[in-house]
């Protein structure tokens, strides 16, 4: 029980500061989707621009956040040693990276598609290499477990993102016309898209002073036998982990090169704004893998890890189940998140929340192998998910354009998931409670179609209708797993 109260605090705490840090940045959406118009293309270069970060976040960390956990906790290795060497590493191929990108501009912009806006790559090519500096500090905070620290940080750089957003998108283009001199000297509406990425580097920038004591009020020392050492457990998750951002990712870096429409852009922004709204589930995930990956790899929980592993899995799985019921159940209230122009791709929510909750149990599946120092495996499966995911998007996006880029979600996860299980129980057996995992899916689903296929006009008493069946669900699992009784009990006892 101390496992899941702690899990559940810490959970509350990443959680919490993740929801309101998605909810916060949630408000850049509706303003993104409002000011710039679905036919301009202009989110879809957003949308765009964002993928390649993500993917090339990925690169410059290279498992070195994972790798920190499993080094902090080997005996006889210094927690501050194993930390210092990490950050003097990644923060040297950071710099590297900036100074390639920076003296390549003239090519790399062009090649990417955007010749005449090369300062969108530069810009968002220092942005990437800090956030890969600070992904340290970060874990650091949560192999400390301080994440106090963490969600202060995480939402100070949302405050100032969104402070900044809505005074260049909002304040200063409603002041702007009449008041050229003033405003003209803060304030290019010729910039236009771009304030999205110069804001997100002045921000990422300011955060890194909140590391002061990370960076400063530790001994730094760098060993390079302890380098070679944790580079050789973490290039299987560089591998991994490119896979799996591509898993997230490649559609919407293919998109413009593989749709043959001249819209390629505009209807990849109605995708990328519809995806925003599924993306809850990528929050929970989130939150549950900051909480629950430092404990399992916590050296106090080993004796227990076959059974705990079993028991975040049942817990992740019902809570996601929940999530998804809940979110369907409000669409038409969410929907409003983005523009009327954005509607269109609402049918993809579902679709990607599936895919969504694949992935969260494809990371809780993988502890087998990074456990075992077989991350090898990891990059494998990853890799097979990410062959299976190009291949949906390639042959069918053509055709049906972004709803195939949903569906190769599924289709991805759902193969790394499965491969990820079977392979699991042969190297590292963990009695995960499947049947009735499966049985909690299934009533998900009945009560998914139900919701779906019962012909309501009104959208209040739709949503009413779907929020009923989202309650029925969430009655049945505390009925099932006596949650009620035990609650009650405890009261008793204390009584």
């Amino acid at each position: 029980m101390g496992f899941i109260k702690r899990l559940g605090s810490d959970t509350a705490i990443y959680g919490l500061s993740s929801i309101i840090g998605r909810f916060l940045n949630y408000l850049l959406v509706p303003l993104y989707t409002a000011k710039i118009a679905a036919a301009s293309g202009g989110y879809g270069i957003i949308t765009n621009v964002y993928a390649y970060t993500a993917l090339l976040l990925v690169i410059l960390t290279y498992g070195m956040e994972t790798t920190l956990f499993r080094y902090i906790n080997k005996e006889n290795e210094d927690p501050d040693k194993v930390y210092t060497t990490i950050l003097t590493s990644v923060g040297t191929t950071a710099l590297l990276f900036v100074a390639l990108v920076l003296g390549g501009l003239g090519w790399i912009a062009p090649a990417m598609g955007y010749a005449e806006h090369p300062e969108y790559i530069g810009v968002m090519a220092v942005v990437v290499a800090l956030d890969a500096f600070q992904a340290i500090p970060f874990s650091y905070l949560r192999a400390q477990k301080r994440p106090i620290k963490f969600a202060t940080l995480k939402l100070l750089f949302i405050f100032m993102n969104i402070g900044l957003n809505l005074l260049y998108f909002v304040v200063l283009p409603d002041l702007y016309p009449g008041h050229e001199d003033t405003v003209g000297l803060i304030y290019d509406p010729k910039v236009g898209v771009g304030y999205a990425f110069f804001l997100n580097l002045v921000c990422t920038g300011l955060v890194t002073f909140g590391f002061w004591k990370e960076l400063f009020g530790v001994k730094w020392r760098f060993d390079w036998s302890l380098l070679k050492q944790m580079l050789r457990y973490s290039w299987p998750l560089l591998v991994l982990g490119i896979a799996g951002i591509l898993n997230q990712t490649v559609d919407k870096i293919l998109f413009p090169y593989i749709y043959p429409g001249a819209d390629a852009q505009a209807q990849l922004g109605i995708y990328g704004a519809a995806v925003k709204i599924a993306m809850i589930m990528a929050l929970i995930t989130q939150a549950f893998r900051y909480a629950y990956e430092p404990l399992v790899f916590d050296k106090g929980n080993s004796k227990n890890n076959p059974e705990i592993q079993a028991m975040g899995m049942k817990f992740f799985v019902i809570f996601t189940l929940v999530a998804f019921l809940a979110v369907m159940a409000g669409i038409d209230v969410l929907k409003h998140i983005i523009g009327r122009d954005y509607w269109a791709g609402l049918v993809v929510v579902p679709i990607v929340m599936v895919a969504e909750m694949m992935m969260g149990v494809y990371f809780n599946l993988s502890f087998w192998y990074k456990l075992t120092d077989r991350t090898i495996w990891g990059a494998v499966i990853s890799g097979i998910g990410c062959l299976m995911l190009l291949i949906v998007n390639i042959l069918f996006v053509p055709r049906y354009g972004y709803i195939a880029c949903a569906w190769g979600g599924v289709a991805g996860y759902g193969t790394a998931m499965v491969v990820s299980y079977l392979l699991g129980q042969h190297y590292m057996p963990i009695k995960y409670p499947v049947k009735e995992l499966a049985g909690y899916t299934a009533a998900t689903a009945v009560l998914y179609a139900i919701g779906a296929l019962v012909p309501i006009e009104s959208e209040l008493w739709a949503t009413v209708f779907r929020s009923i069946l989202c309650l029925v669900f969430l009655g049945f699992v505390i009925k099932h797993e006596g949650i009620y009784d035990k609650l009650a009990a405890r009261f008793l006892r204390r009584k």
